[in-house]
């Protein structure tokens, strides 16, 4: 008799079923397929400048996040078995428990991460095999006419060449496995630490951000904005609104946690241009899947640099890092009203614009010239859709430390000007008095 092969699917910001080749790959070729999510505790410590790493609003949208991939593995007879340690701790411990024959997990390539697959590859039994895969581009690495070494510095220059001569490849789909394959875990393991508990969390009802985590929230809301309400036609005209839910797709916090992939968005919008036509707002969605592409593809050329006070530009510029400046923009208390309104909004939802986090970066870095480091600390705590390489790759941009060729400062109140003529939005947010 034929011995099953098992394979343990670990999964990290790929928290979803359609378009996971992690999943997918592990679903072909092997018999018993496991799923495991580990809430690792060093993602709900406090960073240097004293941040929870992962604030309440992330860790909520989250939680539900794997719940809703949990529920969706289960209609494909996959279990998935959740733990409150290290990776490096639980994975080996589960792989000896079930005799996994091999590990699947997304590849990785920033400090943090990369050093903790480290951790767990040193420590798994020697008989697992490992498989790491791409999973979080656009454009794959494999198919991109550069080397990581020679990306060029200008979006640009990376943009026009990738949209020549790129193309994206197409979706992984899910595979069931039979009936038998599903398990109900029994707590097996001793597990010290735990997740801490979600603060009661009073979300304003005006919020731009309503939605709940998960792929099956993505997946609806990919469905309204674009083939209910259309509103994909108008995003680049909307797209540096302020106000509302549907000024811009809101897509980056389920893409920052794996609940849908770009690739998926990318079909999507070339299936909606075949059925009510292509414009500038279609492609404009695919020109900020790009952006987000560079940003990992900067990422994983500069690697550490990502996270260092110069930068990848290696500037050095005399930064603050007064406590005094930096809790008067959390709570917006600053000089400038624009700037606190986004700050607020920030504070009581997990949520800003990409236009505000363009001002209140700016503002931060180049009038209040605080170390962007600390801002970066901040929006990665608090901000539902924080991504890593985004982050810091944006942070780093506005701060004059990054690939921005002309290091530019935004004017706060021709912004305001701009983008809230009427100050609806300060209004808002921010106390009736000051208007």
């Amino acid at each position: 008799m034929q011995q099953t092969k098992t394979a343990i699917v670990w999964f990290t910001n790929n928290l979803r079923i359609h378009d996971n080749e992690t999943l997918h790959k592990a679903c072909v070729n092997y018999d018993r397929v496991i799923g495991i999510y580990c809430y690792d505790p060093s993602l709900f410590e406090t960073t240097q400048f004293g941040f929870k790493k992962t604030g309440k609003f992330r860790q909520q949208f989250l939680e539900a996040s794997v719940q809703d991939l949990k529920e969706n593995l289960s209609r494909y007879n996959i279990s998935l078995y959740t733990c409150y340690e290290h990776p490096h701790i639980s994975l080996p411990k589960f792989c000896f428990s079930y005799k996994a024959d091999a590990l699947f997990f997304q590849k990785e390539f920033t400090t943090e991460e990369v050093d903790e697959v480290q951790r767990v590859k040193s420590k798994l039994p020697k008989e697992v095999k490992i498989y790491e895969n791409y999973d979080q581009f656009l454009f794959h690495p494999d198919d991109i006419q550069y080397t990581i070494e020679t990306i060029p510095e200008v979006f640009t220059v990376f943009r026009k060449r990738t949209e020549k001569y790129v193309k994206v490849r197409q979706e992984f789909l899910p595979i069931a496995k039979p009936k038998e394959n599903y398990i109900i875990f029994k707590n097996t393991f001793e597990e010290e630490r735990h997740l801490p508990r979600t603060e009661s969390i009073d979300i304003p009802p005006h919020t731009a951000f309503p939605f709940e985590g998960g792929e099956s929230s993505a997946i609806q809301r990919l469905q309204d904005y674009f083939f209910t309400t259309k509103k994909l036609s108008f995003y680049k005209k909307t797209r540096n609104g302020l106000l509302g839910t549907d000024y811009s797709s809101k897509f980056s916090s389920w893409l920052a946690n794996g609940s849908i992939s770009a690739k998926t968005i990318y079909w999507e919008v070339k299936r909606f241009e075949k059925e009510f036509g292509s414009n500038q707002s279609t492609y404009w969605m695919i020109f900020e899947l790009i952006w987000r592409d560079y940003f990992k593809y900067l990422s994983l050329k500069h690697e550490a640099n990502l996270f260092k006070l110069e930068g990848i530009k290696r500037t050095a510029y005399e930064w603050k890092t007064s406590e005094k400046l930096v809790a008067k923009w959390i709570n917006g208390e600053t000089d400038e009203p624009f700037v606190n309104a986004n700050m607020v909004e920030l504070k009581q939802t997990g949520w800003m614009s990409n236009r505000g986090r363009q001002n209140v970066a700016s503002y931060l870095t180049k009038e209040l010239l605080v170390d962007w480091r600390i801002g970066a600390a901040y929006f990665e705590s608090m901000l539902i859709d924080y991504d890593v390489h985004s982050n810091y790759g944006n942070w780093q941009y506005v701060a004059g430390v990054g690939n921005d060729p002309r290091n530019r400062k935004f004017n706060i109140k021709l912004q305001a000007e701009r983008y809230d003529t009427k100050g609806a939005y300060q209004s808002l947010w921010l106390q009736p008095t000051l208007f």
